[in-house]
């Protein structure tokens, strides 16, 4: 019994930091009508945005922190045009991860791996 639960430990505590780092990538973003909003490319303690709009002000770069559940967003054209705060990692049925980007009052855009 006990080599069950120390196994069933080790195996929580590996798993969490791939977790934790799985909201690096390339992002195809869709907005709340389920549209094409744009492309989402996290690495390290950036992001960059390209929107499916031209000439759309919420495209370009800026700052992130991440958490074990997903990011906070410092600046850049996401924050200050969209007013988006965080992305949170969350379950897909069809990709099995997403990143759900959300303001203060509402959930905005959902991204999935591409």
């Amino acid at each position: 019994m006990r080599r069950i639960a120390l196994t069933a430990a080790l195996i929580a505590a590996t798993a969490t930091p791939a977790f934790a780092q799985s909201f690096e990538g390339n992002w195809g973003c869709r907005d709340a009508n389920a549209a094409k909003a744009g492309i989402l490319t996290i690495y390290g303690g950036v992001y960059g945005f390209a929107s499916t709009t031209p000439a759309d002000p919420s495209s370009g770069t800026g700052t992130i922190t991440g958490y074990q559940d997903g990011v906070a967003f410092n600046d850049g054209g996401l924050k200050a045009t969209r007013e988006i705060q965080a992305g949170r990692i969350v379950p897909d049925p069809n990709t099995g991860v997403a990143i759900q980007l959300e303001t203060a009052s509402a959930i905005v855009m959902l991204c999935t791996p591409r």
